[in-house]
């Protein structure tokens, strides 16, 4: 079941949670499709929530006439 409001976080868990499913072999043939059709979905859609994030990341990095601007990633020191 694809709920549209899920978080990418959950989306993810549910992806990990299929993939275990269909690794192990054990599910009818019906259920795998329904599985792996799950799965897809969940892959759109997660891809979509990144798609949106880089998007936004551009934004806040465009320049003065609107180009991106490349910056360094500058890494937290643990």
């Amino acid at each position: 079941m694809v709920e549209e409001n899920m978080t990418f976080e959950q989306s993810m868990s549910r992806l990990d949670e299929i993939v275990r499913q269909l690794e192990r072999g054990d599910a009818p043939l019906e259920q795998a499709l329904a599985l792996f059709e799950e799965g897809t979905g969940l892959i759109r859609g997660c891809s979509a929530q990144l798609d949106q994030a880089e998007q936004k990341v551009r934004l806040l990095l465009a320049g003065p006439e609107g180009q991106p601007v490349e910056q360094p990633f500058e890494e937290e020191s643990v």
